[in-house]
């Protein structure tokens, strides 16, 4: 087993996310089996209570697992299905070695950071490592791990001397690392700064791990020296300083570090078992990248939200929309609009987004009374302008809503779970049920007079 750990300093956000996705998505490329494991160093057992503000969307597994949306991310690049297992935090191994501690399985002894916790990460990662994640049920050979937050902060102290310890055990042969750093530009003068690096770097090779990749996100390509600055003063060879410029699609990613030798580097320092033969998968993300930057025409489709302050609230939603524009040769523009804002004030109703020029509306999912009567305008609106609509989970409930309202005249047409006074429920909220959260498969009845058999008539003959 091969392990690569993704380190991030000077700031959080910096898209290691994206870059440990990437990694496994041109190791894949080369024939390898490739896993992922995501450490949060937060103290909750997972993101299932998360507000949407601080972390975005809660990405759910098909075990059921409630996560950070980076495993979303994994999942879609690598085409892999992950468990609630390849997401480790804080609080999972606490609550570990606390339930070990209870049950007397360490006789006695001072249950301390280390190693007691120290020993439970790595334990944990090599124990999850070596669970088949793609169809065919084969042992993955190399383990991207992804450590959340930026070297230096204290709730990531007992990953990173676990991994410092790690490293032996696995042999040099079998662990690597890549760090990645911000290699800011100021408008002012222009100029590319390596110091934050350098400190970053310097902070992480006094925990003990040196890195292997020093991969540096900028807003431009790396000038050379700008590249040996970095190698002279962060004791790594000049190849190994990798560029992450902003590119036009998070897809590029994976070819740019391919271009600047990523995978010759692993095959090297890993000695991993790659041939030199073209990599059909990397051909396909490449004609998929040509393709998306080669759109003209634009689809404008309007999200109506609660949780608008922050773009990843709605990751996977967007996600879903661009894969389907690029189907239909349209580059996507979605226009956020925060529900809360959208209450008409009579007799001036505020507009929703940019009137006619809006292609479609989508109502995706939320939680709580606050902003639906601004969502229900806007599903009123599209009813009234004749713009296709989609509503998500809550967004489909509000639709039944407006109609019941604003069609059939119940004025006081409800869902119970927001008014259980309500004389006309045209949804009942089930106080007893629990949300039904994985992957299942849903069997429709063979009724030819039913609606939805001839929604999906074509895919039951």
């Amino acid at each position: 087993m091969k392990y690569i750990l993704v380190t991030g300093g000077v700031i959080s956000g910096i898209g290691k996310g994206i870059i440990a996705s990437s990694v496994g998505t041109i190791l894949k490329s080369c024939g390898l089996h490739v896993t992922a494991i995501k450490i949060d160093p937060y103290i909750n057992i997972d993101a299932g209570t998360f507000s949407p503000y601080e972390h975005g969307e809660v990405f759910v597994l098909d075990d059921g697992g409630e996560v950070d949306l980076d495993l979303g991310n994994y999942e879609r690049f690598l085409d892999i299905r992950l468990t609630r297992d390849n997401n480790l935090t804080t609080g999972k191994i606490y609550q570990s070695v606390i339930n070990k501690e209870r049950r007397g399985d360490y006789l006695g002894k001072t249950v301390q950071v280390v190693p007691h916790i120290t020993d439970a990460i790595q334990d944990w990662v090599m124990k999850q490592a070596k669970v088949p994640v793609d169809d065919d049920g084969m042992e993955p050979q190399v383990c991207v791990i992804e450590l959340g937050g930026t070297v230096g902060d204290i709730e990531s102290m007992p990953f990173i001397e676990a991994f410092r310890q790690f490293q032996f055990k696995a042999k040099r042969e079998n662990f690597c690392n890549i760090h990645v750093s911000l290699v800011p530009q100021p408008s002012a003068t222009g100029e590319q700064k390596t110091k934050p690096t350098q400190n970053s770097v310097r902070e992480l090779r006094g925990l003990g791990i040196s890195p292997d990749l020093i991969m540096c996100r900028c807003s431009t390509p790396l000038d050379n020296s700008v590249k040996e600055k970095i190698s002279m003063f962060c004791h790594v060879q000049p190849e190994q300083v990798i560029c992450v410029h902003d590119v036009s699609s998070i897809y590029r990613v994976p070819l740019l570090l391919e271009d600047q030798g990523v995978v010759n580097y692993f095959c090297r320092r890993l000695d991993l078992p790659i041939e030199s033969r073209p990599r059909k998968m990397l051909t396909k993300w490449k004609e998929m990248s040509d393709r998306s930057d080669r759109l003209l025409e634009h689809c404008s489709i309007a999200l109506v939200g609660k949780y608008t302050k922050f773009s990843d609230s709605y990751a996977s939603v967007i996600k879903a929309l661009e894969h389907s524009a690029l189907a239909i040769s349209q580059k996507l523009e979605v226009k956020v609009s925060a529900s809360a804002r959208l209450v008409p004030v009579p007799p001036h109703p505020r507009p929703l987004c940019s009137g006619p020029m809006v292609l479609g509306i989508l109502v995706p999912g939320g939680f709580g009374v606050r902003g639906t009567e601004g969502k229900m305008h806007a599903i009123s609106w599209a009813r009234k302008q004749k713009k296709p609509f989609l509503g998500v989970c809550l967004g489909m409930q509000l639709a039944v809503c407006e109609f019941a309202r604003n069609v059939l005249g119940w004025a006081d047409a409800n869902s119970t779970e927001f008014d259980p006074e309500s004389k006309h429920p045209v949804e009942n909220f089930m106080g007893m049920q629990t949300m039904w959260m994985k992957g299942t498969d849903t069997v429709l009845k063979y009724d030819p007079s039913r609606q939805c058999y001839s929604l999906f008539e074509s895919q039951i003959n």
